[in-house]
Formats: C-alpha cells, sequence, structure tokens
C-alpha cells in the first residue's frame, strides 16, 4: 500500500471515529422544559379527563403539591400567579425572590432564576420563552436586564395578550384560548426545530374561566384544551428524542388552587387555594415526590436534571428539594424556645451525618454572604437537634441550614 493511501485512509478512519465520538456526545443530551398552567386546583384536575397529561404521567409521576410557603410562618406567600411563577423559578419563597403580586414591582434578582443558573455555568446553552404574557419573560427571568446580568432569552414567543389586532379582545375571554393555542404551537414547532436546552411554556386561559365562571364546564372546557396543548409539546418531544436521542425532562404544574365557596378567586391560604400538582416524565422519583412537593422543588429537580451546579451559598437558600434522585432530609422545621433552637427534619434515608450551620446575618438579600457556623453534626435518622444560642441577635434573626449527604434544607427563625 502506497503512503498516500495509507494516509487517506488514517483520515477516513479518524472521520469515522471523530463521527462516532460526535454521535455518541449527542446521544443523551439533556433538554427541560417545565409547562405552567395558570389556576387549575388539583381536585378539578383530578376529576376531569386529561389523557395527555396522564401519558406523561405514566411515564414519571403525579402528585399533588403545594404553594404558598409555610401558612402563618415568615415564608407565607400569597397564591397569586407571578408570585407561584416566580417560586418556581427560583425555588424560593416570597420573603426571598419579593414578588408579592402580578405587577412585579421590585423582584429581589438576587435570587437567580434556574435560566440565570444555566447561562452563568452553560453559557452556549440556548433558553426559550414561550408565553402570553410579557412580563413572565421581562420581568420574573429579566430578560436584557442589568440587575439579572443582561441574561438573553434566546428564543423568545410571547406578549401576544398586547395584539389586539390578532387577538381581538372579547367580553368571554376566548381571545386568550385562541392566543394559548398560538403559544402552544408556537412551543411545538420551537422544540422540533430548535430544541432549546431549557424552555419555559405558559398557558393562561384556565385560569381566566376560573375567575369569570368558577367551578363551572366552561373552566372543565379549558382544562381540555390545556390537556391538548400539552399533548402537541409532548409529541414535539417525543419526536425529538427519536429522532435526535435527546433526554427530555417536562414538568407541568399550576401556580394556585381556586377558593372553596365558588372556585372563582385565590391568593388567600385555604387548603384548596394552597393544593396544586405536579406531572412529570421523570423516572428516577424519590420518596419526597410522594409526600406532597411545593413548587420551589421545580427548580432543584430541573438543576439536578441539567447537570447544573448550584454554588453552595445559593443551595444553602434554595428553599426546594430535588423530587428525583438521591435526597437525605426535607420538611425542616426550626423553633426558638428558652434560649435555644429546637430543630426538625424529616429523614429520608437513614444512614448519614446532618451538619447543622447557623448564620445570624441576612447578607445574601442584598447580594452579600453570610457567615455561616457549624454549630452541631448528628445522626440523620434522629430527626432532630436542640442548639443552645442564648439570646437576641443584633440581626434579629437565624438562619440555619440543615446539610445532609445528598441536599440541604434551610429555615429562618425570627426572634421576638
Amino acid at each position: 500500500m502506497s503512503s498516500t493511501n495509507k494516509i487517506v485512509k488514517s483520515l477516513l478512519l479518524l472521520l469515522c471515529l471523530f463521527s462516532v465520538e460526535s454521535a455518541w456526545a449527542q446521544a443523551g443530551k439533556k433538554k427541560a422544559l417545565f409547562i405552567m398552567v395558570d389556576g387549575i386546583a388539583a381536585d378539578v384536575l383530578e376529576k376531569h379527563p386529561t389523557p395527555n397529561m396522564d401519558r406523561i404521567a405514566a411515564v414519571g409521576g403525579y402528585a399533588r403539591a403545594y404553594v404558598g410557603g409555610e401558612k402563618d410562618g415568615y415564608s407565607q406567600t400569597p397564591t397569586i400567579s407571578a408570585v407561584g411563577y416566580n417560586s418556581m423559578l427560583t425555588g424560593t419563597w416570597v420573603n426571598k425572590h419579593n414578588v408579592w403580586g402580578n405587577a412585579i414591582k421590585a423582584p429581589n434578582y438576587h435570587y437567580w432564576t434556574i435560566f440565570r443558573h444555566l447561562k452563568a455555568q452553560y453559557p452556549e446553552k440556548k433558553i426559550g420563552v414561550f408565553s402570553s404574557w410579557l412580563d413572565n419573560r421581562t420581568k420574573l427571568v429579566g430578560d436584557g436586564l442589568p440587575e439579572t446580568g443582561s441574561i438573553k432569552v434566546d428564543y423568545a414567543f410571547d406578549g401576544f395578550e398586547l395584539d389586539t389586532v390578532t387577538f381581538p379582545h372579547d367580553k368571554e375571554s376566548e381571545y386568550m384560548h385562541r392566543i394559548d393555542e398560538h403559544v402552544a404551537n408556537g412551543a411545538a414547532a420551537g422544540i422540533r426545530e430548535h430544541a432549546p436546552d431549557l424552555s419555559w411554556v405558559y398557558l393562561q386561559y384556565p385560569d381566566d374561566m376560573g375567575h369569570r365562571y368558577g367551578d363551572s364546564d366552561q373552566l372543565h372546557r379549558a382544562v381540555t384544551y390545556a390537556d391538548n396543548q400539552v399533548g402537541r409539546i409532548w409529541e414535539a418531544i417525543e419526536y425529538r428524542q427519536r429522532q435526535h436521542q435527546e433526554e427530555w425532562l417536562i414538568v407541568i404544574t399550576t401556580d394556585h388552587g381556586r377558593d372553596s365557596e365558588t372556585g372563582k378567586h385565590h391568593g388567600g391560604q385555604t387548603e384548596r387555594e394552597r393544593t396544586t400538582w405536579i406531572v412529570t416524565n421523570a423516572r428516577d422519583l424519590n420518596s419526597y415526590f410522594a409526600q406532597k412537593p411545593g413548587i420551589v422543588d421545580i427548580m432543584p429537580s430541573v438543576a439536578r436534571f441539567m447537570d447544573i451546579s448550584l454554588p453552595r451559598e445559593v443551595q444553602m437558600e434554595i428553599d426546594g428539594v430535588p423530587f428525583t434522585g438521591n435526597i437525605s432530609l426535607a420538611q425542616p422545621t426550626a423553633v426558638y424556645q428558652n434560649n435555644s433552637l429546637i430543630l426538625g427534619w424529616k429523614a429520608q434515608q437513614k444512614k448519614g451525618k446532618v451538619k447543622v450551620w447557623l448564620a445570624s446575618t441576612n447578607h445574601f438579600k442584598e447580594g452579600g454572604q453570610d457567615e455561616y457556623k457549624l454549630v452541631k453534626t448528628v445522626p440523620l435518622k434522629g430527626e432532630k437537634a436542640v442548639i443552645p444560642v442564648g439570646g437576641s441577635t443584633s440581626g434579629g434573626m437565624y438562619k440555619i441550614v440543615l446539610e445532609g449527604p445528598h441536599n440541604m434544607v434551610n429555615r429562618w427563625v425570627l426572634l421576638p
């Protein structure tokens, strides 16, 4: 064989190896999408046929969930739409992210969204927002704002509630259904063609029907519409998984329930207003998923799937825990009594230790760092710890972080 032929053969071999390696690199590439379907209480979803969400849940699971933070506690959070969206995006309750209503007056951008964490670690990855409501992208995600590091949403398909020419407003809010159809079709097309690495889809019509008609045939019809829209998006994901060997996570939820009297209202702390749901195709759901997870648990679950390494100081602030994979503990409690902190948690595993960290400042909310001190290490399975702390602090509070082998949880104690 001539030297030229040897060189050609070697180049062909290298090309084949490169092609195989590239194919393996693309296979299993992780993508995630979460859908916010506005205003469907858990009992409404459960008693109405949702064949498409059922298909997704058959792959992963369905669980009742909650919003609203700790009722009557420091993290109590209004069961209002934008408030719930930001709890989902940041993994924190309102005492941290500071979005108290739909006006979104002063978000605390020091509590980053999942989009910003993704871009910080993987600048090359693409993000998408498919939504009727422009504020979801411009105010909550903070597209282009200096306060959010000028994060850029790569695929923006939103703001259609402002387009009264294409979608003329009517008294029955049917225009909102047409917008949701447009958003769902745009999301399905965007996934098929571009497959952003992380996307948010927002559908509004069910909430409009709830406000207008309460528990009614109109609301049930809106649930059917939403399920069909979810089905189209899911079909696009299935296409990407088949044709591009990608690995996809989808999480579907709602932002609040409805009042028990009429089903028209929300915003308070009744059980029905606080009770929501999560549908997901995640195959590695843990035991916590069946323990009524919170909307704040979606962010760390998506981060875990997307291999986003959250900084330690961020982990100490996130109120949610992953409902996938291994976790050590959840549902922390903390009470100040007789100059001591009485701490508790629910162990998700028997083996291991819990490190108790304590800080008496809250500099994080202003972009600073808090100095945590390790004050005790106790068995995980014991589910309790008592920490003597003496009198009041200059900050008027204690921030407690319980660190297990697989995750952290946190609580605040506001001193009298």
